[in-house]
């Protein structure tokens, strides 16, 4: 019986590309359940046997489904519908909601502090740290957004520092109009750059020192914002 392995697409939907370069057709009597639905996947993946495709697109992998046994497929879906359609399920569905949004909500003032710790802003610019934190964990935070917020693989007081410069560098620089070339690890570079100066109109904030808001980029992005700036 065929083993519940993980293969690469092929041009051929019928044949898949196994980790060592072979090329095999899909068992008889297999079909194809197409992502999409984690619990129908994980009970075909528990009835048995399965080859998983995925696709490497860049750096990321995306699922384009899973092989299994008709049979099974079948089973599992009408398992599951006939559970999905009582007040039991429906019951946890609307506390699960409303765990996933008391947590989501939780995430976003945790966040939101954290950000507030990394800026340190002097006592004169406390408003503009303020509104900032919120600005980039409102922006940040929110589920599937797919930005550094939502990473675990990093600390978060380094997702907090991420998020903010990648916040200054598209409201603070020209970057998004900016035309980079189309070379291996220029934009890479031009991001170093203007991190380094987003860097540095952080720490103009961090002293009590007063500077003219209409100069500031960062007090201009506030200002364009909502809650204008001020001289300190």
């Amino acid at each position: 019986m065929p083993e519940s392995l993980t293969f690469a697409p092929t041009s051929d939907p019928k044949r898949v590309r196994a980790p060592d370069g072979r090329v095999l057709s899909v068992p008889e009597g297999w079909v194809l359940l197409p992502p999409g639905d984690a619990g129908l996947t994980r009970r075909v993946k528990a009835a048995g046997p399965t080859w998983t495709v995925v696709e490497k697109v860049g750096r990321k992998l995306f699922s384009r489904g899973v092989w299994a046994p008709e049979p099974h497929i079948l089973q599992a879906r009408a398992e599951l519908e006939s559970e999905r359609a009582t007040p039991a399920y429906a019951k946890k569905l609307a506390a699960g909601r409303e765990r996933r949004a008391r947590e989501q909500e939780q995430y976003e003032v945790d966040f939101a502090n954290t950000v507030l710790r990394f800026l340190a802003f002097s006592p004169a610019w406390l408003p503009h740290a303020k509104k900032l934190a919120v600005l980039v964990s409102t922006h940040a935070t929110p589920v599937g957004s797919g930005t550094v917020a939502r990473t675990e693989r990093i600390p978060v007081e380094r997702r907090a520092e991420a998020a903010v410069i990648a916040w200054m560098r598209h409201q603070t620089t020209g970057y998004d109009d900016l035309k980079i070339a189309r070379v291996k690890g220029a934009r890479r570079e031009v991001r170093r750059e203007l991190a380094e100066i987003s860097r540095a109109v952080l720490d103009l904030h961090r002293r009590d020192v007063p500077h003219g808001p209409s100069a500031c980029p960062l007090c201009t992005a506030l200002a364009r914002v909502g809650g204008g700036a001020r001289e300190a």
